[in-house]
């Protein structure tokens, strides 16, 4: 169950679940209040409190690893060689959060995607109060930092939505999950709680075979196409859009774009790099099929957690072995099936609301620890205002207290 406020709450929130007058679960399900609209400016200043309703781990073991690399963060340093090394690459944001305020500059042309991490880094500030941190986020695709730690001079702090093994990048949940849980219930695009209700029939009535469309933005997808055209009765896999290797199409034909849920009715799902991670990951996680997932160098923040095996099965990057894996899944349906299951339920418990929130939160105080000199808001920056929404007018009072938090995380 979910739901979302269009109006604060100020004397507490009980939501009762009932199927046939019956209470579900541990309903009905009470937080004492205030509870507050999405848009109501009301950031807690007790930061551990904040962990400890929103459930925050310990610890995340992409964050530390991201940051072995930067044991102190020269601002200075960064003011200087970060635009000049990288405002040509695309879309590069710096970011100044003073005060709970956020400002920024935008470097190089393609910034557009600003508009994401603007909205999540609005939100959490809200929530939370922030700590004073600078930092520069890129808004492409590529993860851009190449140098090794033992480089002189070494690597320098971006924060990237997909890390890759050749750089050292610092990770956030992608644009795509952070945008889906702001918008969840708001738009009618399909989000990450969306899809747990909508995952097809039951595991026996899925058809047996491999499912995949998307564009053409790698070349190992046009090998999917050829090798489903040789071997249709276990894979069903076609290029919906083409401009990467437009000289292709007439080869290998246009597939009509099938809806997301419509994935579900097949068994196994494949999943293949695009210009980089292919963001999709998760949500085919999050359904009741068996993904087949091509081994590559990119990664999203939560891969960490997975294994290959137990929550998901590796398939080459050639995807050579790829009709040799659909085989022994369909000779072995009861330990795909069990796989499944296992990525199914690990992947909700990685992107739930809570868990992005904390992990940005984890980011940027990391981050900020780390600086050696103060954050500045540079003559170039820009307020990035909180929203206006009338609706959301508060009087701001103490946060929600949860008479049970391992129940109530979900409608936080």
């Amino acid at each position: 169950m979910r739901y979302r406020l269009y109006g604060s709450i100020l004397k507490g929130l009980k939501v009762e679940v009932l199927y046939r007058d019956s209470h579900v679960a541990k309903s009905p399900y009470t937080l004492q209040g205030p509870v507050y609209h999405e848009y109501c400016n009301c950031p807690e200043h007790d930061v551990p409190t904040w962990q400890s309703i929103m459930q925050c781990p310990a610890e995340e073991p992409q964050i530390q690893r991201d940051f072995n690399a930067f044991p102190s963060i020269d601002l200075q340093r960064l003011l200087q060689e970060v635009p000049q090394r990288f405002s040509n690459r695309g879309g590069l944001i710096h970011y100044a959060v003073i005060n709970n305020q956020v400002y920024r500059r935008s470097l190089g042309k393609y910034t557009d995607f600003k508009m994401f991490s603007d909205e999540m880094l609005l939100s959490l500030a809200r929530k939370v109060r922030l700590p004073d941190v600078e930092f520069y986020i890129n808004v492409g695709d590529w993860p851009m930092e190449t140098r090794k730690a033992d480089d002189d001079p070494g690597p320098v702090p971006i924060i990237s939505w997909c890390g890759s093994t050749d750089t050292r990048d610092i990770i956030l949940p992608t644009y795509d999950i952070t945008h889906s849980t702001l918008e969840t219930m708001r738009g009618v695009s399909n989000d990450l709680l969306s899809v747990q209700g909508n995952t097809g029939p039951p595991w026996a009535n899925k058809t047996e075979q491999a499912f995949f469309r998307g564009r053409d933005s790698r070349e190992e997808r046009l090998h999917l196409v050829t090798l489903s055209k040789k071997n249709p009765e276990l894979l069903d896999a076609g290029i919906t859009g083409w401009f990467f290797f437009r000289e292709r199409e007439k080869d290998l034909g246009k597939a009509n774009l099938v809806g997301f849920f419509d994935f579900f009715k097949y068994k196994y799902q494949v999943n293949v790099d695009g210009t980089v991670a292919a963001y999709r990951f998760p949500y085919l996680m999050l359904g009741n099929s068996l993904v087949l997932k091509q081994i590559s160098p990119y990664y999203e923040h939560f891969y960490t957690h997975l294994k290959p095996g137990t929550h998901y099965i590796h398939v080459k990057r050639s995807l050579s072995d790829l009709i040799q894996k659909i085989e022994w899944a369909k000779e072995n349906d009861a330990e795909a099936q069990a796989i499944a299951k296992a990525g199914q339920a690990i992947v909700r418990e990685l992107v739930q609301p809570n868990r992005l929130y904390c992990y940005y939160f984890s980011v940027l105080q990391m981050y900020s620890e780390r600086q050696t000199s103060r954050p500045t808001q540079h003559p170039d920056m820009e307020l990035v205002p909180q929203p206006s929404d009338q609706s959301a007018l508060c009087s701001c009072q103490r946060e929600p207290q949860i008479d049970d938090p391992s129940r109530n995380k979900d409608e936080l």
